[in-house]
């Protein structure tokens, strides 16, 4: 179950506020769906509700807020956009990386990747995804730890018919079997026909928050659309054939040639146009829009309903409306006339439907559990008087309070049609009388135009509606703070398979083999080269080998991917900056380090004993210091760029870190540290010694030895310097991060 209260984005300057004091809930075991126009607040809701976006507010899942769950994965699924992956990873490789950051089995991947029907196009790369299946992929991703809750954002956004049936055939399965659901969706119609429970928002307000029943009675509207290139002539007939027959028909004129006759049915208009010779290229039975205006008023309008000829709770038979979107006006309408008295057939009526109508959703319904009494119960059974409602009913045109069913008039601005004779009736105004409460479904079926939030305590008694306490200042909700998210809990394995599932890797790798390889053939063809350079391949010009440079590429690449792919950060904020996954990247690029620098001196020992023979691949005297110094190098510059990468959030500057490393810190070091350092480095072991009175195990006073002269040497100790100083920046943004 989610619980928001309050829910407020931050003021932006100049402009409203993208979500203001939002409160609803969503119940376990039903799919509830946030409806509004492009702009209504609904992604801005999820973030706050995620804590990806700075605001006030708070929100419960299961009773505890998010930041507060121990492993966020396992409660709530998100699907925000499109999947954050690196695009050359395949569809099994990266849900096979998100199990390891899971901490559930690999075998977790096959799982979902078969229950979305993703098998097929397992070993595709992500980059190579349609729309469609990149929106099951990352359905996939929401799944794969189980979760209870499903926060999905549109998450039928750009599929065909026939995969929209089928994601929400699987969200509906999920809520059968006592999950949550939450989603987004701009078309009024999908909301009805897939949710149990309606939340509607506009310009950042709650507007209605219905079951789906009452949602598609009170917003959804049939009506006939015809396409005719006289469409002012249909128009006008129709209108004086209802007049005449002292019908309930309200004709729009939208844009070009096309027609919305609400009333009415595709057998009477066909034969007005045959009766009036008019050409018809298109009749078919739809289902209008009434826009939120038709759920704003619902709370406050519903013990009216009698009284402007409809049932208890449901809007007149003949309320005019425009058919608008949700928030927006897609296309301009031009109503041209609605006259006629009510009907008498029901079949006719805009609150019987026909069987087109889709008022409820599709698919069985799992059992309604009882309502969670909350503070949203306060937030949306508070009423407000509504504003007067455009194009209302005046029954004959006698002006408002009329008491029989009210015919359709011509709403305020409007002309009346060609040819129709007689004064244009006024509009009425309906607002909800004081004295009776307004009904409420389960507590929370009213829709208040803007739901109060939970420090608003209502007053009234029950002979009355509720109401907010005129001039008082509530308490603000509690700020939301955005939090990283959480460590991955097996890092090792999440860092081996995100290193391993890409070709970045290992086409860096052979890149600096072959420029290795080059490079010492050159320098051994122009001699003046040491043995060590030419199988280290570092020419003096050069301020560092390039197995170095290939070290802290591949390391500036560990932590510089995360930020441009943050799949970790998916669901939960900014990249995580913990000292497990800093770890384990820097165990996989020392191994990663390593490697290259052996591989590195063997082929270039190879290549030299080729084309020079053998007096080019000597070994050095004293190789061990050599060699100690030649790996330390590569993994010194393979930690610059994870540290470098991981502070400043970027590949390029991970880079830049190793390359300043000879370039700028070196020299510092040099004219800091002068070249007797090195001399009395080699007697330091020999000195400790003899004051620690004991023999050095294992001969441990050459490893001693060999690490001091390695740190005294200019470039050693630049770099020593340098991962020290991105050690505890990174130490201190995390210690910072925490704090926050």
């Amino acid at each position: 179950m989610i619980q928001a209260f309050g829910l407020t984005s931050n003021p932006r300057k100049g402009l409203p506020l993208a979500l203001d004091d939002v409160s609803f809930e969503a119940r376990a075991g039903h799919v509830t769906v946030l409806l509004g126009a492009p702009g209504a607040g609904k992604t801005t809701a999820l973030r706050l509700m995620l804590e990806l976006q700075q605001g006030r507010g708070l929100t419960y899942f299961r009773g505890r807020p998010l930041h507060r769950i121990a492993h966020p994965s396992r409660e709530v699924g998100v699907l925000l956009g499109d999947v954050p992956g690196h695009p050359a990873r395949t569809v099994r490789g990266h849900l096979r990386m998100l199990c390891a950051a899971a901490g559930v089995p690999v075998r977790r991947a096959d799982e979902v990747l078969e229950a979305v029907g993703l098998v097929s196009l397992r070993d595709e790369r992500l980059g190579t995804l349609s729309r469609g299946m990149d929106r099951r992929l990352g359905l996939a991703c929401a799944l794969l730890a189980d979760p209870h809750t499903l926060v999905l954002d549109h998450p039928a956004d750009g599929l065909s018919e026939r995969e929209s049936r089928w994601l929400h055939g699987l969200l509906r399965a999920h809520a059968a079997q006592g999950g949550t659901v939450l989603s987004t969706t701009a078309d009024p119609k999908e909301a009805a026909r897939t949710a149990d429970r309606v939340v509607t928002l506009d310009q950042g307000r709650l507007v209605a928050d219905q079951e789906a029943a009452r949602f598609a009675r009170n917003r959804l509207r049939p009506r006939v659309a015809v396409r005719t290139p006289h469409a002012a002539r249909l128009a006008a007939a129709l209108t004086k054939e209802a007049r005449t027959a002292r019908r309930s028909v309200e004709v729009v004129q939208e844009d070009g040639n096309r027609l919305s006759v609400y009333g009415s049915t595709c057998a009477d208009i066909g034969e007005a146009a045959f009766r009036h010779r008019i050409l018809v290229h298109q009749l078919a039975d739809e289902v209008g829009d009434m826009g939120p205006g038709a759920d704003g008023g619902d709370a406050d309008s519903a013990h009216a309903g009698q009284g402007a000829g409809g049932r208890d709770g449901e809007p007149g038979p003949a309320h005019a409306h425009d058919d608008r979107p949700a928030g927006g006006t897609p296309h301009e309408e031009q109503p041209t006339a609605a006259a006629g008295a009510p009907s008498p057939e029901p079949d006719r009526s805009p609150l019987n439907p026909p069987s087109t109508s889709t008022s409820t959703p599709a698919g069985p319904r799992p059992a309604p559990t009882a309502p969670v009494p909350a503070a949203t119960d306060i937030a949306t059974d508070t009423a407000t008087a509504t504003a007067p409602v455009k194009g209302a009913v005046a029954p004959g045109g006698a002006g408002p309070g009329g008491g029989a069913a009210g015919a359709a008039v011509t709403p305020v601005g409007e002309s009346v049609a060609p040819g129709d004779t007689g004064p244009a009736p006024a509009a009425a105004a309906t607002t909800a009388p004081p004295a009776q409460p307004a009904p409420t479904d389960g507590g929370s079926d009213a829709s208040p135009v803007a739901a109060a939030g939970p420090a608003r305590p209502p007053v009234g008694g029950p002979s009355g509606p509720t109401r907010t306490l005129e001039g008082a200042l509530p308490a603000l909700p509690p700020p939301i703070a955005v939090r990283s998210a959480p460590s991955p809990l097996r890092p090792l394995r999440y860092e081996l398979r995100r290193a391993a599932g890409i070709s970045t890797g290992f086409l860096t790798g052979a890149a600096v083999l072959l420029v290795s390889v080059l490079t010492s053939l050159v320098l051994a063809r122009i001699g003046h080269t040491s043995q060590a350079r030419l199988l280290a391949a570092w020419p003096v010009q050069l301020p560092l080998p390039p197995a170095a440079l290939g070290a802290g590429l591949l390391g500036a690449l560990a932590f510089g991917d995360e930020f441009r792919h943050p799949a970790l950060a998916a669901d939960r904020g900014s990249v995580p900056r913990r000292l497990g996954l800093l770890t384990a990247k820097l165990l996989v690029s020392a191994l990663t380090a390593l490697t290259l620098a052996f591989l590195t001196a063997g082929c270039d020992a190879e290549a030299l004993y080729l084309v020079h023979g053998r007096e080019f691949t000597q070994v050095p005297a004293d190789w061990f210091q050599l060699g100690a110094g030649w790996l330390a190098l590569t993994v010194g510059c393979a930690w610059a760029g994870v540290l470098a990468a991981g502070v400043f959030r970027s590949t390029t500057a991970g880079l830049a870190a190793v390359v300043a490393v000879p370039v700028a810190v070196v020299p510092l070091v040099q004219k800091a540290v002068e070249s007797a350092s090195v001399r009395t480095a080699a007697g330091f072991s020999v000195r400790l010694r003899e004051v620690l009175l004991s023999q050095w195990p294992f001969g441990g006073d050459r490893y001693v030895a060999a690490a001091l002269r390695v740190i005294a040497q200019p470039v050693g100790g630049a770099l020593a310097l340098s991962l020290s100083a991105l050690l505890c920046a990174y130490l201190l943004t995390t210690m910072r991060s925490r704090t926050r």
